[in-house]
């Protein structure tokens, strides 16, 4: 085990895994004399990302000089806290990986509740309160419209409060618009408590992702970053069940609403004990306060652990000297003339924009209606909820664990046409006699499970994509458009869905409106996104300095070979894994 706070021989340094033994045969200098020189103050000042990827693949001995150099900081610098940040320690980083993102990711599962929590309570809501048609509407797009807002205070609060403290306001918020939601008793203060929770999820939901995609190690970011999805399917599935059970119960619906408390309180509860995101204390140049903490979600014993955070700190270096070069007071200016930025904002909206624009939300806030309306009765309604939420439980599972073996590309590209299929099946089920019932109803239901199976694994991507291409400077204004896009056009289409419905007919919406938007969404994948799986946030940044059009040569010659070996019935060369890097080596 290699302990840079005490001074040791190659021999005991070369007795750990085999990775740290090639590790140690690519070292230049010996431990002791990297302590040497980093006492002696000659350790040379790193440039460059690009240079210090280069010494990180290469083993370079400066990467150990930065973990010596820290660990002598650390050593002679009081370690304190603050009592509203109470620490805890795992004897291995691993646990206390998942730790973080179990708790993180249960803003996900917040998220999901509301969703089919108010669909269960749209069967009885609405004439308690004495809600007309585009009022409920309003009432179901409320949480959308607030997420909006809770999307645009997210890159302040990220900024100033930092990552962790914007989720603990996230949950508050969350919790008090719970209980206005629970308590109310006029058409205003259901809009309220529906506003302000919904600023709660609007600021979870862009700040959870990129917590967890600043903290996991790269080979297991795609997997972590898709358990915040998963969440919000399970999310949907405890909201149904929620529903059911308070469903013959008096007051049913203030029930259902009110029940999300218990596990806003939980997350809260949880996010005390969890430390700030690395990569947003090196931004904020607070690197022994990031070192410390990321030995202990992450070790420094792996060599991989430690290559990583010094090619983490040289990239985040290298922004702020461009910042200050360009003299630009506003970054998030360079979205508009920085290439490298306006090609990931751009990629990241869009991928959120067909997320949302294929229908999901609006299928998932009026499922119980639209059980209804082709058949079921309004208690049945709500238990065959239970197909739609559970399919896309079900659905995202693959991507949780697969996400990071096939990678984002290749999991786009086949996931999109499934749900398309599903669209299609929906989009006919109303097409068939009510006289026929149980065809119509088996049709759709039909449909409805294939549309939210393959949707649950897409639907990571909404995620995991906005969380990871933008740079670090950049990443808490880049999550803000994405936000605020994907609630926007979650408002857009729930608010207005009734009445699309009105205007192009069922099938219309389903088919024509929904289904051509995924047919687009699959030609733009095709030829311009980009493979960013198995690579840390820094080398991401390398994926996005390539021009546009070589991005979609690259892509169009991918696609020319994937066919041929299709066709020519090579399926192993398809859908075979391309096999993950071990070290930066690599």
């Amino acid at each position: 085990m290699v302990h840079f706070n005490e001074p040791f021989d190659d021999e005991k340094a070369t007795m750990g895994k085999s990775e740290h033994m090639e590790y140690d045969q690519r070292r230049q200098l010996s431990v002791v004399e990297i302590e040497e020189r980093v006492r002696a103050g000659s350790v040379p000042f790193i440039k460059s990302e690009a240079e210090a990827l280069r010494i990180a693949k290469e083993g370079g001995w400066e990467v150990d000089a930065l973990m010596t150099q820290l660990e002598l900081e650390s050593q002679a610098t009081p370690d304190t806290h603050s009592w509203l940040a109470p620490r805890i320690h795992f004897r291995n980083p691993k646990h206390f990986t998942w730790f973080l993102v179990s708790f993180a990711s249960m803003g996900g599962l917040l998220s999901g509740l509301d969703q089919s929590l108010i669909s269960g309570a749209n069967l009885y809501m609405p004439a308690d309160l004495g809600l007309s048609v585009s009022q409920n509407s309003l009432v179901n797009s409320g949480m959308p419209l607030g997420a909006v807002a809770g999307a645009l205070i997210l890159s302040p609060a990220n900024e100033y409060l930092g990552r962790r403290m914007a989720i603990i306001v996230a949950c508050i918020l969350y919790t008090i618009g719970a209980v206005l939601e629970a308590s109310a008793h006029s058409y205003g203060m259901i809009i309220a408590g529906r506003l302000i929770l919904g600023m709660g999820v609007g600021l979870e939901g862009g700040t959870v992702p990129v917590y967890v995609a600043e903290t996991v190690a790269r080979k297991h970011r795609g997997n972590l970053v898709s358990l915040y999805q998963f969440n919000i399917a399970l999310g949907e599935v405890f909201g149904y069940v929620v529903a059911a059970i308070f469903l013959k119960v008096p007051g049913n619906w203030r029930f259902i609403l009110g029940s999300s408390l218990v596990f806003s309180t939980i997350m809260l509860i949880g996010m005390l004990f969890l430390p700030e995101s690395p990569r947003f204390l090196v931004h904020k140049g607070k690197t022994l306060e990031a070192f410390r903490i990321w030995k202990r979600i992450r070790g420094i014993e792996d060599p991989e652990a430690r290559e990583e955070f010094f090619v983490m700190k040289c990239a985040v270096l290298e922004e702020h000297a461009d910042i200050v070069k360009k003299k630009n007071k506003y970054a998030w200016m360079d979205f508009f003339t920085v290439p490298r930025a306006r090609r990931a904002i751009i990629y990241a909206n869009v991928m959120v924009f067909l997320g949302q624009f294929t229908g999901v939300n609006a299928i998932l806030y009026y499922m119980s209606i639209l059980m209804n309306q082709i058949g079921f009765d309004p208690a049945n309604s709500n238990y065959m909820s239970l197909v739609g939420g559970g399919s896309l439980l079900l659905g995202t599972l693959p991507g949780v664990f697969y996400m990071e073996t096939f990678g984002r590309r290749f999991w786009a590209i086949v996931m999109l046409p499934g749900f398309f299929i599903g669209l299609v099946l929906v989009g006919c089920s109303y097409l068939v006699p009510i006289s026929n019932l149980p065809g119509a109803e088996g049709v759709y239901l039909t449909g409805l499970i294939l549309y939210m199976g393959f949707f649950g694994s897409y639907a990571c991507l909404t995620w995991v994509i906005p969380s990871e291409v933008y740079p670090t400077y950049l990443r808490s204004y880049g999550m803000t458009t994405s936000d605020a896009t994907l609630f926007l056009c979650s408002f857009i289409l729930t608010y207005n869905f009734q009445a699309m419905q009105v205007a192009m007919t069922k099938i219309g919406v389903t088919l024509g409106f929904f289904g051509g938007i995924a047919v687009l969404g699959e030609i733009y994948q095709i030829l311009f996104m980009p493979e960013t799986k198995d690579k840390t946030l820094e080398e991401i940044d390398l994926v996005f300095e390539k021009p546009t059009m070589e991005i979609v040569r690259e892509n169009i010659a991918s696609t020319k070979k994937t066919m041929s070996d299709f066709f020519a019935g090579r399926w192993g060369a398809v859908f075979k894994p391309v096999p993950r890097r071990k070290s930066f080596a690599e």
